[in-house]
């Protein structure tokens, strides 16, 4: 009796599990394209255009297949450009190098495009918004400001070359704070060579740099200290000339004072 009951136990058992693996889906079934939606480019884009927003993964397997399936179709495009916003949007490294890839190729496959000068903006926004403070590496500082110059030179007449021309700006004040935090450094430590280098550095890449009236009281000061009087006074000049109400100005004029005094002692 118990050797009976016990079968039937294991029996009833058996059956609840069978039935609720049949209800359940396999962990590796995936969900098939509606036969409608795989022979429209445009409907198998809406499909992945709707699905980006709320699972990006998928919602990027749809828009390949409009790629794959209808790769001169205006939908194509349409498609490619949604895959790199949408590494675009979600903005880790990882992402932002698949995003520049595919803006990238997208230029390549599209040339004619009216998206192509978007496409080359997105680019430099890929190194721009991976760029770090001025006192550390700027190596995509430079990448992002060579990116965002192409769109000018490429583009000259898009709305994203205006646009690019306020980050080159941006771009080139980091690199030139970069150098003058260098440099202010090497001028405070009295390594007056390598001071020089990167100052004058500033003069000849970064004529815009705000911070300018230190850049040319530092090279004057280094100039004067060397007892190299005639290399120093321009600098002390254009720093009074130019900037008269910057805190150097009054330390400037004491150096001029004693250049002057002493011309007329060589008198």
């Amino acid at each position: 009796m118990k050797k009976k009951f016990l079968l039937l136990a294991i029996l009833f058992i058996t059956a609840i599990v069978l039935t609720s693996v049949s209800c359940r889906k396999s962990p590796d079934a995936v969900e098939t394209v509606p036969p409608e939606a795989a022979s429209s480019d445009e409907a198998l884009f809406k499909l992945g255009e709707t699905y980006i927003k709320k699972d990006t993964e998928k919602g990027i397997l749809y828009l390949r297949q409009v790629i794959d399936s209808f790769p001169k179709s205006f939908y194509a495009q349409r498609a490619k450009l949604l895959i790199a916003d949408a590494y675009f949007k979600k903005g880790d490294e990882a992402n932002l190098i698949l995003a520049a890839a595919e803006y990238r190729e997208f230029i390549s496959l599209y040339p004619t495009s009216p998206s192509v000068p978007y496409c080359q903006y997105q680019i430099a926004m890929t190194f721009y918004k991976k760029v770090l403070k001025p006192g550390r590496d700027q190596t995509k500082t430079m990448q992002a400001l060579q990116e965002f110059k192409k769109v000018g030179l490429s583009y000259p007449n898009s709305e994203y070359a205006k646009k690019a021309e306020e980050e080159i700006k941006d771009c080139e004040q980091r690199l030139a704070e970069h150098e003058f935090i260098i440099g202010q450094f090497y001028y405070k430590t009295k390594a007056f060579k390598a001071a020089v280098s990167r100052l004058q550095e500033i003069l000849t890449r970064y004529p815009e740099y705000k911070k300018m009236d230190a850049v040319y009281f530092y090279l004057g000061d280094i100039y004067f200290k060397a007892k190299r009087y005639d290399e120093s006074f321009p600098y002390l000049t254009k720093l009074i000339t130019d900037y008269p109400r910057s805190k150097f100005v009054k330390d400037a004029q004491k150096r001029l004072k004693l250049l002057e005094e002493r011309n007329k002692t060589k008198k």
